[in-house]
């Protein structure tokens, strides 16, 4: 059983021999952090499930450590003499790996990289040990799977605890924003701010639900650590009354540190918010899908019956004269709750129509693109797809006549070649825009490339 979940950040220099006196600039966290770890040598729990995001994070699997267990230190930190010994609960850790799998949530013991533990996981130890020791330790990372893969791993963490009728205590270890300072460690960005204070509206009123509703756009830009962990928590409190309280919040050094405290109170079959928050996307795909146009339509039969059944359509009749009889190079693009999915298109036209393009390059994003495995069956009903038909491309010798909601940009160095849509979310600078463009053709940001410029109409 869940006997407590805590919201809690990890700055080492909370410990007084890596801050050296400047922890006292952060005390009411101090303070906070001691509340919590009382409570905690309150409960007495059997183990402790630590998420932690900066334990190895892969981009589609949940690394779970293995092991008996591990050491580690604040040696990074000037601080070596602060060591940590822990137990991990080996049959927790297993059980949890069963009910993953068993939920078709890619977690387990494989690809450890360093079996010494991090940061985001010493700095809450520091804390409860010196009110509880007793206790063994899961220690949970992070993925870039989707927000709502992270709440069904929570909920995966409260059966295991419920199968095993072990007392446990989850601590969602994770710092908010690193952009609210000029003078902090990122500098500043409005997002930092308003993602703070979003974030800890949302925690406060144990709101959970909304937790799905951050963009990746917006959480990127805020620079925030801790998201993902907090959603695994609140998946683990899935249908569960609790009691909250916020215990302290402060940033004064750039970077956001937020507590608060779950007490949980029974079950409550209404906050069942991954569920409501898919009814609700459901909803708004399905009257998404009555608006699309012949193209997006086009684009979405093709992935369809390809995802389903591996065989590729024929350009269907009563089409739009343009698709039929103009040729265009088009852009495929296929995102799933606000994340990309897949994106393959094609700078100048390749195939004898606009129709065909649109087929073939459907087709290579559902499956074909290197940067995500290939669109599931079971996935067809969430997926977001729009279309971009690309205008003829336009040499340019200067940035200055860009526009990144205008035009899209080709850059070129030899036999590399690179392109970037506009009007991206996420891309507000003609320098960002160049940037990626290089990045993708594997062009040096400080190497010079040929430009060019395209137009698009996009089609959702």
């Amino acid at each position: 059983m869940i006997q407590g979940t805590f919201m809690v950040p990890h700055p080492p220099l909370i410990v007084p021999a890596v801050g050296r006196g400047e922890e006292h600039k952060i005390q009411n966290t101090i303070d906070a952090y001691h509340e919590v770890s009382r409570r905690i040598g309150e409960l007495k729990p059997e183990t402790i499930v630590l998420i932690s995001p900066h334990q190895v994070m892969y981009a589609d699997y949940f690394h779970i450590s293995p092991g008996k267990g591990a050491k580690g230190d604040f040696g990074q930190f000037g601080a070596g003499q602060v060591r940590f010994e822990v137990r991990y609960d080996t049959e927790f850790v297993e059980n949890l790996c069963k009910l993953a799998e068993a939920g078709d949530i890619p977690a387990g013991t494989a690809g450890e990289r360093d079996r010494r533990l991090d940061h985001g996981t010493m700095v809450p130890l520091y804390f409860i040990d010196q009110y509880w020791k007793d206790y063994q330790l899961v220690r949970v990372g992070l993925s870039g799977l989707s927000l709502t893969t992270h709440y069904e791993l929570g909920r995966r963490i409260r059966e295991t605890a419920e199968a095993l009728d072990r007392g446990i205590v989850i601590i969602a270890s994770g710092d908010l924003s690193h952009r609210l300072k000029a003078d902090g460690p990122y500098g500043f960005r409005e997002e930092g701010p308003e993602y703070d204070s979003r974030i800890m509206q949302v925690m406060e009123s144990g709101n959970f639900g909304e937790l799905l509703e951050f963009s990746e756009d917006f959480c990127e830009k805020a620079g925030e650590c801790g998201h993902r962990s907090f959603t695994i928590m609140a998946g683990a409190l899935d249908r569960t009354e609790v009691e909250v309280r916020r215990l302290s919040y402060e940033g004064p050094f750039g970077v956001g540190y937020g507590i608060c405290a779950y007490e949980v109170r029974g079950r409550e079959l209404t906050r069942n918010f991954k569920d409501r928050y898919e009814e609700k996307e459901r909803n708004r795909i399905m009257k998404q899908r009555q608006q699309e146009d012949a193209y997006v339509r086009l684009a979405r039969k093709t992935v369809e019956e390809y995802v389903r059944t591996g065989k590729k359509i024929r350009v269907p009749e009563g089409l739009p004269g343009e698709m039929q009889n103009r040729r265009a190079g088009v852009f495929v693009s296929i995102k799933k709750e606000g994340r990309l999915r897949g994106c393959i298109g094609t700078i100048q036209a390749v195939y004898p129509s606009i129709a065909q393009e649109i087929i073939e390059n459907g087709v290579s994003a559902a499956s074909r693109d290197p940067r995500f495995s290939p669109i599931e069956p079971e996935e067809l009903d969430k997926l977001t797809i729009s279309v971009d038909v690309l205008g003829d491309t336009e040499k340019i010798d200067s940035p200055d006549k860009l526009d990144v909601k205008r035009y899209g940009v080709v850059v070129t160095k030899g036999y590399r070649r690179g392109l970037l849509l506009p009007n991206l979310e996420g891309v507000d600078t003609v320098e960002e825009q160049i940037a990626i463009a290089k990045q993708k053709a594997g062009i040096g940001e400080q190497e010079k490339a040929e430009l060019e410029r395209f137009e698009v109409v996009r089609h959702y």
